[in-house]
């Protein structure tokens, strides 16, 4: 679901980057207002929980792969707008240091995973959490919920996709970026996520949740207490658990290199052209593409970038709330 850079057009990636920044400034707005000022350090653990947990690829039909996103996960641990902030961090680490989603593509990679997946999953989580008679209704609801949330981004990722032959071509009428129409765009995407990556993200997101309200209920939204070494055992687990997502072998839809696309088949056929766009489009390099380290082994340059992408999450949210705590001492003096 990570879009890469040069598959949708630059006005497209600018209309998703500005719809995106409302959800930003008000997820802000109202962390910075009403998220407990000690509990800032969570955003880093719940963005690095989002980081791992996309690191975790699953085979879908059609051969390619995919993953789930932890949106529900995050939105129902820490409230929807920490969790658009942590989700959105976590895709600005993967984007910056891995090459994992577009430079600029990042405001779509955002609406689509950290915004329509924690709003619409917290929505209908809080729904059925409201209705529901028990616990096991609960998590019933919650893995509904969390379902339809990441089958939600995933048409919205489709939709981008498949508008692109219609918004941008060229004299001769080909397409300059994605080249790949509605008609297969939406089923591409839609068809694997309603099979597989829906259940994979409802199975995640439910004994995530279990756990944590087991072994850190203060880490529950609007909780009180905390006890936050279990979940830096779980961020371990995740890190030790991550290499398991090369075994998911193929490219996920959407995300072929302009080297490969021509030989892609779609409908039937190779695609047989590379779009313009893409060939001569805007080009980064990362840092560790690919969570891949040097001449080191797929295995080891994996775990070693879940250990770096980990790190780096729960260190700069630890520096923000050290600032927030900063700032509030300073008011009360």
């Amino acid at each position: 679901m990570h879009i890469p850079d040069n598959y949708l057009s630059p006005a497209t990636c600018a209309v998703m980057a500005i719809a995106v920044v409302p959800a930003w400034i008000v997820s802000v707005r109202k962390v910075s207002k009403d998220f407990p000022k000690e509990k800032v350090p969570l955003l880093g653990i719940g963005a690095a929980f989002s980081f791992l947990i996309m690191m975790l690829n699953v085979p879908l039909p059609g051969g390619t792969t995919g993953h789930a996103v932890g949106g529900t996960l995050l939105a129902v641990l820490l409230g929807p707008y920490a969790a658009c902030i942590s989700i959105s961090v976590a895709l600005l680490i993967q984007a910056l240091v891995f090459g994992d989603g577009g430079i600029l593509s990042f405001g779509a990679n955002c609406f689509n995973m950290a915004f329509v997946i924690p709003f619409v999953g917290y929505s209908l989580y809080k729904l059925v959490k409201d209705r529901a008679g028990s616990k096991t209704g609960e998590y019933v609801g919650l893995a509904i919920a969390s379902y339809i949330a990441i089958n939600a981004a995933a048409l919205f990722a489709a939709m981008e996709f498949g508008v692109q032959p219609l918004v941008a071509k060229d004299a001769a009428g080909m397409p300059l970026y994605c080249p790949y129409p509605l008609a297969l765009s939406i089923p591409a995407m839609m068809i694997p996520h309603l099979l597989v990556a829906g259940l994979v993200e409802a199975a995640f997101t439910v004994a995530i949740v279990a756990f944590v309200a087991k072994a850190s209920p203060g880490t529950i939204y609007a909780d009180s207490s905390l006890k936050i070494k279990p979940l830096y055992a779980l961020v371990g687990a995740l890190i030790v658990a991550s290499p398991l997502g090369l075994l998911a072998a193929g490219t996920a839809w959407g995300e072929w290199g302009a080297e490969e696309i021509k030989d892609v088949v779609n409908g039937g056929a190779p695609l047989g052209f590379v779009p313009a766009g893409m060939e001569k489009g805007f080009g980064f390099e990362a840092p560790l593409p690919d969570y891949a380290l040097g001449g080191a082994s797929k295995v080891i340059g994996y775990l070693i970038s879940a250990i770096i992408g980990a790190a780096l999450l729960i260190v700069a949210f630890k520096l923000v709330g050290r600032l927030f705590r900063g700032s509030a001492a300073k008011a009360k003096a």
